[in-house]
Parts: C-alpha cells; sequence; structure tokens
C-alpha cells in the first residue's frame, strides 16, 4: 500500500475504515482498475477484529490472537498487489464526509495529537466503519477493572496485556466466548461467563445452524478451550452489581427470567479484580447519518444502514459494508465488501456463490441478534445512584426525575435536561441505557435509535450532526471547507 499525492481529478471511491469490510473493497474495487484511497483511525490496517500488537512490543506471533489469519494476510496481498492503485492513510480520522454523488469531500485529522488536517476527494464514497460495543450499566460499572468485554480483547490483541488476573466475563453474545477463551489462553483465571441470553433459543434457527456449520465449530472450538481451562458458562445470568473502594473486588451475579429481570433470591457473589461485560455490537453510523442515509432496525432493536443488493445504501454514489449494514462477523464483512468493490467498479453480475454467502451469513447474523436481545426487564438491576452517562455524571435518579417530573417523553429531551449523552463519547455508551428509561417503545427490542438516527419508515432520513468525533475550535476555523484540498494543511 502506498501513500501518494491524490490524482487529478480525485479518487475514484473513498473507503473510509480498513477493516475487514473495508480492505475487501478497496481490493476489489482496484483490482477492476479503480483508484482508492484508504482511511483509518489505525495506524495498520485490520480494525478492532484484526487489532494487531503495537510495533514497539515486538510480539513475534501475532497471529496466535487472532480466528481466521490466513483470510487476513490474503486481503493485505491482494491490497499489496494493487498498490498502484490504493493510498492507504492510516492514522486519519474521519470526521466529516460532504458532496454528494461524483463529488465527495473526506476530512480527516491526523498526526501526534490529531491537530493536522487533511481532506481528499472522491466521486464515491465506502463506509466501513465497524461497530461499537453496547452497554447496559450496573451499580459499580464505573469501577476501575470493569471494562468491555471488546475492551478487554483489544488490551490483549494491541497491548499484549490482561485487564486483571481473575476475570468475570459477563453480557451477551458471541463475542463473549471468544473474549473468554483468549483471556484464559493468555494466563487468566476466568470463574464464569455470565451470559443473560439463553442458548437453547438458536434451537428455532435450527435450519440457519445447518447452514453455517463453521460458525458451530467455532463455537465448538471456543467451548473447548474454556473447558480445558475449567470456566463455567452460566446463561440466564448477569452481573447486577460490581463491589470495591480502589477497583472492584466482586461481582454479585444474579439468575434472569426471559425479560431479562433479577430473579429475586438468587443472588450471590464472585471475587475478582476485573470484568469484561459487554451486551453485543451496535452499528457505527454517525459519517454516514451526516450524509442521510437511511437505516433499518435490525432483531435486536439497534440500527444498521439499509443497503440493496450491490451494497448500495439510500443516498447516490454512497455504498456501505460490514458492521455498519449489520453485525455479523468477519466473514460476511469479506462477503459484503467484495460484493461492494465489484458494484462500485460497475461489475454488476455478481458471482452466485458470493451471494450466497453473504444470504446464509446474513441469516446467521439475524438470528444471533434476535437470540442475544436484551430484555426490557434490565432496568430492574438498577439503583437511583447508579451512573448511566459516564461522561457527565447523570444518575439513573435524575433521568426518571426527568421523565417523571419534567415531562421529558424522549431521549433528546433527556439530553437537554441532564446532559446525558453529550459527553466525550455521545452517547455511545449511553444511549441505549436512556433510552430505556425514557421508556421508549420495545416491541423490536429494548434500544430504539437515538435522536440523531433515521429509521427507515419513522423519518425522512435528513442529514444529522456535522462532526463525528471531537475537532478543535481552532482547527475547524482554520480549514477551508469550500475548497478542500488533497494536501488540507490548515492555512
Amino acid at each position: 500500500m502506498t501513500n501518494s499525492a491524490e490524482p487529478a481529478g480525485g479518487y475514484d471511491l473513498a473507503v473510509v475504515g480498513a477493516g475487514p469490510a473495508g480492505l475487501a473493497a478497496a481490493a476489489t474495487a482496484a483490482e477492476h482498475g479503480l483508484r482508492v484511497v484508504l482511511l483509518d483511525s489505525a495506524p495498520r490496517p485490520g480494525g478492532q477484529f484484526y487489532r494487531q500488537p503495537a510495533a514497539e512490543l515486538r510480539a513475534a506471533r501475532p497471529q496466535a490472537l487472532h480466528h481466521h489469519w490466513p483470510a487476513f494476510q490474503r486481503l493485505l496481498g491482494r491490497v499489496d498487489a494493487a498498490a498502484e492503485r490504493v493510498t492507504s492513510l492510516g492514522d486519519h480520522h474521519v470526521w466529516s464526509v460532504t458532496g454528494e454523488s461524483g463529488a465527495f469531500t473526506v476530512r480527516a485529522l491526523t498526526g501526534p495529537d490529531q491537530r493536522q488536517a487533511r481532506s481528499v476527494t472522491a466521486r464515491q464514497v465506502l463506509f466501513a466503519t465497524g461497530a461499537h460495543e453496547r452497554q447496559l450499566p450496573f451499580p459499580g460499572w464505573t469501577l476501575p477493572g470493569v471494562v468491555g468485554a471488546g475492551g478487554a480483547q483489544a488490551m490483549l490483541k494491541a497491548g499484549l496485556v490482561l485487564p486483571g488476573r481473575r476475570v468475570v466475563v459477563a453480557g451477551s453474545g458471541p463475542l463473549l466466548l471468544a473474549v473468554a477463551s483468549s483471556l484464559a489462553a493468555a494466563g487468566a483465571r476466568v470463574p464464569l461467563v455470565a451470559e443473560a441470553a439463553d442458548y437453547l433459543g438458536y434451537a428455532a434457527g435450527a435450519r440457519v445452524l445447518a447452514a453455517n456449520p463453521g460458525k458451530l465449530v467455532e463455537g465448538a472450538q471456543h467451548g473447548a478451550v474454556l473447558l480445558r481451562h475449567g470456566v463455567r458458562l452460566r446463561p440466564r445470568t448477569a452481573v447486577v452489581a460490581a463491589h470495591g473502594s480502589d477497583r472492584v473486588e466482586a461481582v454479585t451475579l444474579a439468575r434472569l427470567d426471559a425479560a431479562w429481570r433479577p430473579v429475586p433470591g438468587t443472588e450471590w457473589r464472585v471475587a475478582c479484580d476485573a470484568v469484561a461485560v459487554g451486551h453485543g455490537l451496535v452499528p457505527q453510523l454517525e459519517l454516514p447519518l451526516e450524509l442521510g442515509c437511511r437505516t433499518r432496525r435490525l432483531p435486536d432493536g439497534s440500527a444498521a444502514l439499509v443497503v440493496d443488493a450491490a451494497q448500495r445504501t439510500t443516498v447516490p454514489g454512497v455504498w456501505a459494508a460490514g458492521e455498519s449494514t449489520g453485525i455479523g462477523g468477519v466473514q460476511l464483512a469479506v462477503a459484503e465488501g467484495e460484493l461492494a468493490g465489484r458494484a462500485v467498479a460497475g461489475q454488476t453480475a455478481a458471482p452466485r456463490p458470493l451471494l450466497r454467502r453473504r444470504a446464509r451469513l446474513r441469516a446467521f447474523a439475524d438470528l444471533m441478534a434476535a437470540r442475544h436481545a436484551p430484555g426490557s426487564g434490565w432496568t430492574g438491576w438498577l439503583d437511583d445512584a447508579t451512573e448511566v452517562c459516564r461522561c457527565e455524571e447523570v444518575t439513573v435518579r435524575e433521568v426518571r426525575s426527568a421523565v417523571a417530573e419534567l415531562g421529558a417523553a424522549d431521549q433528546r429531551t433527556v439530553k437537554l435536561l441532564t446532559r446525558a449523552g453529550m459527553g466525550w463519547c455521545q452517547a455511545r455508551m449511553c444511549g441505549p441505557a436512556v433510552a430505556r428509561l425514557c421508556g421508549a417503545p420495545s416491541a423490536d427490542g429494548p434500544d430504539v435509535p437515538g435522536p440523531d438516527v433515521a429509521v427507515a419508515g419513522q423519518d425522512d432520513g435528513a442529514p444529522t450532526r456535522p462532526l463525528s468525533t471531537p475537532v478543535p475550535l481552532g482547527l475547524l476555523a482554520e480549514c477551508d471547507t469550500t475548497a478542500p484540498s488533497s494536501e488540507g494543511a490548515p492555512r
């Protein structure tokens, strides 16, 4: 991959996100003759799934921390083989995409302190922006030592460190098994994995499971690692409180009913020095929403981009692949990236095996989303003093007061009255919890999109907030937003 100057007339395609979907799309488009620019916030490609140790750590076998490593190497090889047509811009934090089909401008922050601006132009844009973890708060979740499940895995992959020596893994979703097996194999003591859902629910999707034997094998491999290390798997169980002074020292777990309400009298304590907790993944949509892309409701209640059979979004010239179209894992992300890359390059007839692969993997993704959708009763483990919004230190009591006493009927109004969601994470962490405490409808799941998400059939899909990441005001003032250049230096 190269870092050459922008070609005259701009790029044919800008790919935002260098994870599996972005790499597949960039490689495929370049193989069909397009000039591609690939931007990612990380210094090295791979995304969250193929996050690699820092070069300074000189890891001898980074592949030991990953599944499907050969597939990743093949993707990198394809991009390298098309190096003359692919410009790779690592450590570029894209904060805005504007324009229309044939003339898009992608703006990013770069440099050691993200104080340098750069912009590129492209005729078409493909979003492969991935996802972030869904976090459901509980008393004590702000204690040091309580980390996201994906965060624990990122610490191991990128820093070769463990979040603790005795780690309870909890939440819901297939990621828990991968995290627990990775931590156990790396030397952590994992006393148990608390899965809030019930694996028996997968029986309803027997045909989908049969069509995806590789997923069953992968799950069995994780299970074998857990069995070998003596890790107990407890379904219908959740961490309902964390305890400690300077850091977490123990957690209280409880059995859950079908709606995820804690069953009275089933609580017990487990000693630990870390908790890795996450309740699935949520597509990261800030940039495509800025352009007005429409979304759909997933079986777990979260929102994902609407795309057609060729991975086109509802905005002309804008494409999407990977987790932004619905959480589905690395194999689905690669399939969607390849389909999108072909379509952008004008290849109208996609290979049937690739289409069938996408269809069966998407069916499995929908099954997972439905089986691990948080039940509406999880708020039963909250107390009034629990902080919902960590950034602004907004408690459950304040949110409930805004609803009951001040008449707040939606997440946006609660945000204005309490500042919940106004902090650094911009509601990525607290959004689902605040929505549920507002009494959001839950017919299709516990989460409703935040006030800045357009769901097909619910509103007009108008553009939303203009910035997807924090940008220094001085840098904004210095940027020429009317005629950006490929150099992009502030004036």
